[in-house]
């Protein structure tokens, strides 16, 4: 045992083979939220260091050791079975499939009618508590509002004028440096200033004299880390994914829980005085605990599972009635039509609707589903910019990039955002001169709202017109250790790869749009988790131009010919976007069809413009502010101007009601109303008789579909410890992340307004292939594996053969029988729309026809 000696006091023990801070660290990291920079709102499982465990014996000890509410209250599932949301057939049916027929009426009792204590407190925090019982004084009250301005200081992006200084050199060191060359402090007391200045002093030295018995270190960073888990969770993330700084910061989780221990010391130091103080374990005889060893064996968190079991299979049996009875349909004796226009769209559920009104208004319109980075992966360089822009999944790292140029984009054409006013002069100037004027524009953008430089503009993520360079030269460029640009094989390799995937090797029609889709909001921090999570929480226009580029290549076209895709030449397709919040649709390179496309786009066109205002109808219904029996033409303009209105904290709801991932061609679920509810991949079994694409086509599902309805799941069932808490109080802090005051700690997770519509079940995951097939591919890989098989995703597999439906269960599949035997029916979705009532079935049939008992009605 080797000790320092600083004021003539031991104080430091400096190793012990009891604890080992870099483990603790680790398991502190995965414990920690990893919601990164909220420029890239990346959705993902709050619990994802508990995956490895079934889903509710996770969530039950995530609630039982950190104090998170992880289910609905019983009197509100109590409410849901009175109001028909929970169905009395499927509830028995789950206490049957559970307890047994014989405790069908004692469960039943329990969940209908018995007491209990439903309060949710936190193991951990005991630890450090001890200092307001024993010394009288709040840590946290003390230490969190200067080591908040600290590292908020430190990491900034851009809203300080100045950067802090000796970044390079990591927390710790620019903190010593900044110390060590002011005139002023951040300590009260002398000890701890010394303690920061000797280098030689580690993070366990100041746990001995904090903490004492190196047996309940790590129980302290817990404690420690979790009072403010949103700061220390972006520190963790950002250990970890450097890249997600713009401006690149050194810091780690190691060096800030240094810093709140020096801080801690000073405060104790300050209010108790030097060495009148003692370590804790010297206060009261703790006993060392492992915090991941909790019970939760209880009756209530039982009578808690079957009672969420019951209210995401009301709603799954419905979905599975109606695709069981759609698969069972004769098929239309018509003769095909003939395909006008393709449009392959992202697969998210908010495109569910616009996909449904485009095949309404056009029975010669097809459109179909894959993830929105279209395949492509690259970094984008926007012209102007200083940073590249990720446009692809999360865990994908790109080694290709796109540049613009020649971009009409002019990012600061108001003169009310100039730089200028940021300087002392420059801003006394602007207040006097611009001031009065800067009052008229708040007033004019408050009462007739328009797009302007300081809203987040989904089409201005890229020029309309720009051009972006895309084909490699020879021998290509590099930059940054990326290829600027793709070789021709490669633009080969991708589009191949992704036209597989979907099915959409043959029959192509004359014009093709990939349509993207980003959200324009106003006044929104959280703008990047209404954007596509395929492309890293940004638009997808890039992409979707990219696409377009390589699939009209004429060499990449001959690549493809020799592997048995011939696209005719007088197919060509579009790159297009779809603006999620204002309902606005844009499209890329026209100009560069010819006139006979040109004339085929005018129609197309119309068609879309049509279908845009009956989306926007039926998005209106959830919208207080609109009345939904209005002219449609007005909604479509209230619509508009929700989205870059400053004072709407809605301008969209985002992925609220998330539910469903198919899998699957378009007719196995044309027939149905989904409602917006449903991710919908295209996917053609009787092409893929293996299961080699249906390989490619899941892999990335459960981590973006999954991660988005696990995001929505918890931050609906605890929106203050999961969430965000109500947007209307928010500041940016530092341009990484939003806090409820100036010295709060950062909120991960969505705010209020993007899940209070929600329902909180499960995603679950259709796939039309069979069984056997499906079982061989999700137990190609453990990490895939566990998200079904642990049920944070559930699964079924419909048999596109026999059309029987099997779920996965226990490690395998089983046949199973739906408790609906019919599903209800309307003529017109928007006449139901306008009726204001919420709908009574999850999607609308029609049974008037004897030889089409399912169909959707047309308008």
């Amino acid at each position: 045992m080797e000790y320092l000696t600083i004021s003539n006091k031991y104080i430091v023990m400096k190793s012990d083979e009891n604890f080992n801070l870099n483990h603790t660290l680790h398991k502190l990291a995965h414990a920690l939220p990893s919601q990164a920079h909220i420029k890239d709102f990346i959705h993902h499982n709050p619990l994802h260091d508990f995956q490895k465990s079934t889903f509710f014996e996770a969530i039950f000890k995530a609630s039982k050791i950190f104090g998170y509410k992880v289910t609905l209250a019983l009197i509100d599932y109590r409410s849901l079975l009175k109001m028909g949301r929970i169905d009395t057939k499927t509830l028995d049916r789950i206490i049957v499939q559970e307890k047994g027929a014989n405790n069908l009426e004692l469960w039943k009792q329990k969940l209908m009618s018995n007491s209990y204590d439903e309060s949710v407190v936190a193991s951990i925090g005991r630890l450090r508590n001890h200092w307001k019982s024993h010394a009288n004084i709040q840590l946290d009250d003390h230490v969190h509002p200067i080591l908040f301005r600290i590292i908020s200081n430190y990491l900034d992006q851009g809203i300080s004028n100045l950067h802090f200084p000796y970044v390079d050199e990591g927390l710790i060191n620019a903190f010593r440096q900044l110390e060590a060359n002011s005139a002023v402090s951040f300590f009260n007391s002398p000890r701890a200033k010394k303690l920061l200045q000797d280098s030689t002093v580690d993070t366990e030295a100041l746990l001995k004299m904090i903490v004492g018995d190196p047996n309940l270190y790590e129980e302290y960073l817990y404690d420690q880390a979790f009072s403010h888990h949103g700061w220390s969770g972006i520190v963790a993330t950002i250990e970890s994914q450097p890249e997600t700084l713009l401006y690149g910061k050194k810091v780690s989780l190691k060096d800030f829980i240094h810093l709140e221990l020096l801080l801690e010391i000073d405060r104790l130091d300050d209010h108790l005085g030097v060495n009148q103080w003692k370590p804790l374990n010297q206060y009261n005889q703790l006993v060392p605990r492992d915090i991941y060893q909790v019970n939760v064996d209880t009756e209530l968190n039982e009578v808690f599972r079957l009672w969420q079991l019951a209210f995401e299979w009301s709603y799954y049996d419905q979905v599975l009635a109606g695709l069981a009875l759609s698969s069972k349909a004769p098929n239309d004796p018509k003769k095909s039509i003939e395909k006008s226009f393709q449009a392959v769209f992202c697969i998210d559920e908010r495109e569910c609707s616009i996909r449904r009104y485009v095949e309404l208004e056009n029975e010669g319109a097809e459109t179909l589903g894959c993830p929105g980075f279209f395949g492509v992966e690259f970094y984008f360089l926007a012209e102007g910019n200083k940073f590249y822009e990720k446009l692809c999944p999360a865990p994908v790292t790109p080694k290709f990039l796109i540049k613009e140029s020649d971009s009409e984009v002019n990012h600061e054409s108001a003169l009310l955002y100039s730089k200028a006013s940021h300087s002392l002069l420059g801003g006394t100037f602007y207040g006097f001169v611009m001031g009065y004027w800067a009052a008229i524009q708040l007033f004019l953008h408050l009462f007739r709202p328009k797009m302007n430089p300081a809203i987040s503009n989904a089409f201005g993520h890229m020029g309309k017109d720009s051009v972006l360079h895309i084909e490699s030269q020879n021998p290509p460029l590099q930059e940054n250790g990326m290829q600027v640009g793709f070789t021709v094989n490669e633009m080969a390799d991708r589009v191949e790869g992704l036209l597989r995937n979907i099915g959409m090797i043959d029959d192509y029609a004359p014009l093709i749009y990939l349509i993207s889709h980003g959200s324009s909001s106003a006044n929104n921090p959280h703008h990047g988790a209404h954007d596509c999570g395929a492309c890293s929480g940004r638009p997808g226009a890039t992409n979707a131009r990219v696409f377009a580029y390589m699939v009209n290549h004429p060499e990449v076209r001959k690549i493809l010919s020799s592997r048995g895709i011939e696209i005719p030449e007088t197919t060509r397709f579009v790159g297009a976007m779809h603006d999620t919040a204002s309902d606005m649709m844009g499209y890329y390179d026209i100009d560069k069809l010819s006139d006979s496309h040109k004339i085929k786009h005018e129609a197309n066109y119309h068609t879309f413009e049509r279908a845009l205002d009956k989306n926007a109808k039926e998005r209106s219904r959830r919208f207080a502010s609109i009345d939904t029996m209005s002219d449609i033409n007005k909604i479509r303009k209230n619509i508009l101007e929700r989205s870059v209105s400053l004072f709407e904290p809605r301008p969209e709801l985002g992925h609220s009601t998330n539910a469903l991932c198919i899998v699957g061609r378009r007719d196995f679920t044309k027939a149905l109303y989904l409602d917006r509810r449903a991710f919908l991949n295209s996917y053609d079994a009787t092409l893929d008789p293996d299961g080699t694409y249906l390989t490619r086509v899941i892999n990335p599902l459960p981590i973006v579909c999954g991660g988005i309805n696990l995001e929505y799941y918890f931050s609906r069932m605890d929106n203050q410890r999961f969430g965000a808490g109500t947007k209307l109080p928010h500041n940016v802090m530092g341009l990484i992340g939003v806090a409820n005051s100036s010295d709060g700690d950062l909120r991960p997770g969505l705010p209020l307004q993007m899940i209070e519509v929600h329902d909180p079940i499960r995603l679950l995951m259709i796939v039309e292939q069979k069984p056997d097939v499906v079982l061989k591919v999700i137990t190609s890989a453990d990490s895939l594996y566990e998200w079904f098989v642990n049920e944070w995703v559930h699964l079924v597999a419909c048999d596109p053969f026999t059309q029987e439906v099997s779920v996965f269960r226990n490690g395998g599949f089983v046949p199973y029988e739906t408790s609906h035997p019919s599903i209800g029916s309307i003529e017109d979705v928007l006449k139901y729309v306008e009726s204001g009532k919420e709908m009574e079935s999850n999607y609308i049939v029609d049974a008037t026809q004897e030889n089409l008992p399912i169909k959707l009605i047309k308008k």
